[in-house]
């Protein structure tokens, strides 16, 4: 079996979110997972996500990265 490659979303003060405008999705690949937040980090930013962190198989890739503009 691959590895997935999966987002988590945090709101402004730290605290995990979840809901049906921020899929749990699992991307075959960490280019298909960032192809995908390039595509959606506005949409993903207007449901609260302050930053968003990459993992792979449960482990942190990177992240928290911000969503904000300018930071």
């Amino acid at each position: 079996m691959g590895q997935a490659w999966t987002w988590t979303y945090a709101g402004s003060g730290g605290e995990p979110m979840s809901g049906p405008a921020l899929p749990r999705t699992d991307f075959p690949s960490q280019a298909d997972a960032e192809a995908w937040l390039g595509d959606s980090w506005e949409e993903v930013a207007q449901e609260g996500v302050d930053a968003v962190t990459l993992c792979c198989d449960g482990v942190v890739v990177y992240g928290p990265m911000s969503l904000q503009p300018g930071d």
